[in-house]
Formats: C-alpha cells, structure tokens, sequence
C-alpha cells in the first residue's frame, strides 16, 4: 500500500480538528418540552391546547409562559449552592471563563434578577404551537398593519433563542416607528428550532438542517403566506441555506448574516492546515487567516456538540455550568462570545461592544434554556448536522448578505459572489458581531429592509 504523502497526512491529522466545520439539528415534542420542564402555560390554556390537539393536530394554538415560582426558587437555590473549583492558574481568560467573573455573574442571578420581566415581554406578544410532522413547534408571529408587508421568516442559532430576535420585531414590522418607511414592512415569524426553548425536544433522531427547511415551509404556508422570505444567523444561515437549495416556490429570497462562502480549493488548504494559498486579495487573505484561527482555536465546544453532545450532564444539573457554557464558547474575550461577555461585565472588552446586548438578555436567554431543559437537545442540533455552515453554500435563487466586522470571518465579496448565483444585495456594515439581531437591532433590521427591497 503507497504510503501517503505529507500532504495528504497533514490533511488526515487535521480532518478531526476540523469537525467543527459542521453542525446539526433535530426533533422533539410540545408537549413534552413543556410537560418535563414543567414549563407549561397555565392549566387553562394547557386543557385548550390539549383538546384542540385532539381535533386537529395541525391546528395553531396560542400560547403563553406561566413558569411556576417553585421552579424559578430552585433555579436560585441550585446557583447559590454551587460547588466552585480553584480559580484559574493564569491572569487572562485562556483557560476559559474567569472564576471571578462567573461568580459575580451567578450573584446576580441567583438574587437580583427577574425573570418575570423576560415572561412579561413573550406573553406580550403573540405566541403559538403547532405541530409539524408529528413535533410541536413554537414561534411568535407579529403581522404587520400595513397590509401589503412582505411575510418573513428569522431563525436563531446556538446559544440563541427566540430572545436574540425581540428587539428586531417591532423595527420590521413597524418600520415608519424606526426610520423606514411602511413599504418596507415586515408580517414577522420566529420560530424556536426543535429542541430549544418552548419548541418540542425530540424523541429520536432526524431533526436536522433538511427537516427543519421543510418544517419551515409548511409553517409559512400553514399561516397563510403563498409567498415569502427567510433569514438566519448562525445555525439559522444553515436553515436558509437548505431552504434555498431546495428552493420552494413560496421562497423569494434569502438574507444571512452569516454566508457560507468558502470555496472548494480555500477549504482543502484549510483542512491541511496550509499558510495562505498565493494569489488571494486582501479581503481572502484576512479571511483565510480569520478561518484559521478559528478552526485552530475556537471549535471545542461545537466538536463536543456534534460527537458527544449527550456526555454534557452537568448542563442539566448545575445552572452556572450550564451558563459557563453558553458564555464562553470556547473563545475567551474573542469573538464570537465578546459581545456578550461585554453585556455581562458592563464593560466594552478589546474592542468588541456589547451595543444594544445587556446583562438581563443574556440572563433571558441563559434562563430560558435552564427552565426549559434544553441545553442537550440544542446540542444535538450540532450532532445532527452534516451541513458545512461555512463552505460555499451554492444556492441558486435571490440572496442577500450582511456582513458584520465582529462575525467569525468577514466573507470576501469574491467569495460571496461565487456562493451566491443570485447576490442582490451584499454589504459590510460598520458595528456589530455575530448576534448581530441581539447586539445591533436597529442596524440589523435596516440590513434586511435593504437586502429584501428587490423582491417585494
């Protein structure tokens, strides 16, 4: 048998380095979501879900957040009792997330936070569950007043939720309130991905990028709207990418704030570990080296994710492991976690400002995953994805791009081009990271107004 060359060994070395490199998603079950976290709504409106769910399981049932008190004095009880190590043995944050900054963190949220002010913000919007090839699916849904708005679905990604999105719905879908104009109008849907939140955990396996793309369909299409458009961050891009591939007839366009761009011969040197390739401009080089670092440095926890996402126990058990990692993703004060590690601190940390983010909405979104008992299920999301969010993503209808400077990689115009047969719409924007709906909403929602004014 030929020995291998060098090449070709450093490229076997660096493949399971490389696991990051993709992602996934699955199912799960409303009721269940609800029943096992004890997070349903209130005995009313579970005896209607139930009864409607009889009659047609593809009825749209409204639905509100009523968690008990007894489940929010044990979310403080368990913080207040954790179990700390040693502080780290180094002065920065290489090790991961400073003892002295989880700890302050958890002071206040085991005494000083309020998660009913998060309740009160979902319960003021309208909320519902249906159920989706045999999964309930959570989602707001805010139509806009101006009759003639364009129908848009946003999804989140990891460690998001339907959170990440609440200070862009009413810059869509009252656009004249924000600088916009009412032609610019959004009839607004936000789905939970299957496994996180209020959407269903799944029981088995199969939930992934390509279910979730068709779920999304029938969801539209399920509210009425024959035609409309879908944007994603994060493990949402992966969302919209497939959408597109598949290309749905209802499906105008797509907008992502995370494109998927790298193309076939940058992602073989990539993999093989090789110095930039020679004759890239500028823009590729800096992201060739962004990519680098990336996938050198910064994927531990996606490569845990996506092979052994359920040997994550403490995630279930300890709410400040669970927030450790959430927060850290594996990157220090880099991004894509420094935004938020900004809100927490108070502080802007090297460079990268928490903008709109605060320490409450992190505290939302941490929440929202303890008392829904999800943090497995969302990691399985990764284990089921077989999706490269990253490479080239080859979709052949309208497109839009975002590009943000705090993003993972600023995706190169060249490459964009490549990716995206039908670019309608790319720019790099000034501020703003990968939570760019979460950090700069204002700045966000004007990119989507700009991107999708071509198709309406």
């Amino acid at each position: 048998m030929k020995e291998p060359d060098g090449r070709s060994r450093r490229c076997l070395l660096k493949a399971s380095s490389l696991l990051g490199l993709a992602a996934a998603f699955r199912p799960a079950t409303i009721g269940e979501a609800f029943a096992d976290s004890r997070i349903a709504g209130n005995e009313d409106t579970m005896t209607r879900t139930g009864a409607t769910q009889a009659a047609d399981k593809t009825t749209i049932r409204p639905f509100q957040v009523n968690v008990p008190e007894a489940e929010l004095t044990e979310l403080r009880r368990r913080i207040n009792s954790t179990r700390w190590p040693d502080r780290e043995t180094v002065t920065d944050e290489s090790q991961g997330v400073p003892l002295a900054t989880i700890q302050e963190l958890a002071r206040y949220w085991g005494t000083d936070y309020d998660w009913r002010k998060c309740e009160a913000k979902l319960n003021a919007l309208p909320q519902f569950i249906t159920e989706i090839e045999g999964l309930d699916i959570h989602f707001i849904h805010v139509r806009s007043k101006q009759e003639n708005a364009l129908p848009l679905i946003v999804t989140h990604g990891w460690p998001g939720s339907v959170i990440e999105q609440l200070k862009i719905i009413d810059p869509l879908t009252n656009p004249t309130a924000h600088g916009g104009s009412a032609s610019e109008a959004f009839h607004l849907v936000v789905p939970s991905l299957p496994g996180f939140g209020f959407s269903a955990r799944p029981t088995a396996s199969g939930w992934g990028l390509e279910r979730t793309a068709n779920a999304w369909v029938v969801l539209m299409k399920r509210l009425g709207y024959a035609k409309f458009v879908a944007q994603g961050g994060d493990l949402g891009a992966g969302v919209c990418t497939v959408m597109a591939k598949h290309a749905p007839p209802e499906l105008l366009g797509i907008h992502t704030n995370f494109p998927g761009t790298i193309p076939a011969n940058i992602a073989r040197a990539l993999q093989c570990g090789d110095p930039p390739p020679s004759g890239l401009s500028a823009d590729e080089r800096r992201a060739y080296e962004q990519l680098t670092n990336l996938f050198a440095k910064k994927r531990a926890y996606a490569q845990m994710m996506a092979t052994r996402p359920q040997t994550l126990y403490g995630l279930t058990d300890s709410p400040v492991c669970l927030a450790a990692w959430l927060f850290d993703h594996g990157d220090g004060y880099g991004q894509p976690a420094a935004p938020i590690t900004s809100a927490v601190l108070g502080r802007t940390i090297n460079g990268h400002s928490a903008g709109d983010l605060t320490r409450d909405d992190v505290l939302d979104d941490f929440t929202l995953y303890w008392l829904t008992n999800t943090a497995i299920s969302a990691a399985r999301f990764y284990w089921e994805l077989h999706l490269n969010l990253y490479n080239a993503a080859n979709v052949s209808i309208p497109a839009a791009v975002s590009v943000f400077p705090g993003e993972n990689y600023q995706a190169p115009r060249s490459w964009t081009e490549r990716a995206y047969d039908k670019l309608i719409y790319y720019k790099k924007v000034d501020k703003g990271g990968h939570y760019a709906a979460w950090e700069q909403p204002q700045l966000f929602s004007e990119e989507l107004r700009a991107g999708f004014r071509s198709l309406r």
